[in-house]
């Protein structure tokens, strides 16, 4: 049987299907090593927003090569459908360890800390992700956390290009003006990151209903749950930046991404309880 290929390169098996596109691992026969292959899906080739999204992802990791984002190393077409290929991440999602898992408080500072520095990144740049979730943080070999996913980033001084036909990006980790379809800057991706630091403590997600703009809804008009009474094992200070990194407004958030790494590094390394001393 003949050998499924991409473009030069040799499919070994499927990784994952997203919302408009497959994940292939597969194998570069000329530098001998594996890689991940995005392929958007065939219902979507025909529509130019999915293409302009789908192109916009390997344009905006090319901007930024940053050590904290999956880089991509190709951007080809396959048979009509384009694909996008990337650094395979054998270590998997920090949605697949959360479900196996809690995970420990240092561990989880390393984590935000790293998508951080991506967002932050972006962010110089005038990127916005506005996907940030655990099925968008990979894992390589080595351990290290990286941002991927920039499929719906866009850049703030150009039109997003949506439309009300398309409910773009993941509800349960909107932030409250994206989910009015309202200007973003990068506190809306603080949100985000705000909602997998709570999903990572809580072991739930703040919001979730099974209508998407149900779910849409409730990051705008509901308060935050109180985190303690889902896990009581939680410190006091982690109720103090659940709440402002999932403020209804961006004013009232951590400026930054990395600001709120900082505050979720103070409170796994024991450093908060000593600066009150």
């Amino acid at each position: 049987m003949p050998t499924l290929t991409i473009g030069r390169y040799e499919v070994e098996g499927e990784l994952g299907q997203g919302g408009m596109a497959k994940v292939y691992l597969a194998r570069d026969p000329l530098i001998k090593r594996q890689v991940a292959i995005k392929v958007l899906s065939q219902q979507f080739v025909s529509d130019p927003l999915f293409l302009i999204n789908f192109q916009r992802e390997a344009e905006v990791i090319a901007s930024l090569e940053h050590p904290c984002i999956v880089p991509v190393f190709d951007f080809g077409e396959h048979q009509g459908q384009p694909y996008i290929v990337m650094r395979y991440m054998a270590g998997g999602s920090l949605e697949e360890r959360l479900k196996k898992e809690k995970m420990r408080p240092h561990r989880l500072s390393q984590v935000i800390g790293r998508v951080a520095e991506a967002l932050d990144a972006a962010h110089g740049k005038s990127i916005i992700h506005r996907d940030v979730k655990p099925n968008n943080i990979l894992f390589e070999d080595s351990d290290k956390a990286f941002l991927s996913d920039f499929g719906l980033a866009r850049w703030l001084q150009h039109p997003s290009g949506t439309t009300g036909a398309y409910f773009m990006g993941t509800p349960e980790y909107m932030s409250p003006e994206q989910a009015r379809n309202e200007d973003l800057d990068g506190r809306s991706d603080v949100y985000a990151l705000g909602v997998v630091l709570f999903y990572s403590l809580a072991g739930r997600l703040p919001f979730s209903n099974p209508s998407p703009m149900a779910t849409a809804l409730a990051q705008v008009i509901e308060p935050v749950p109180d985190i303690l009474a889902i896990n009581p094992d939680l410190s006091s200070h982690w109720v103090d930046i659940v709440l402002k990194a999932l403020a209804k407004e961006p004013a009232d958030r951590y400026g930054t991404a990395g600001d709120l790494a900082r505050a979720v590094r103070d409170v796994a390394s024991g450093r908060w309880y000593l600066s009150k001393l």
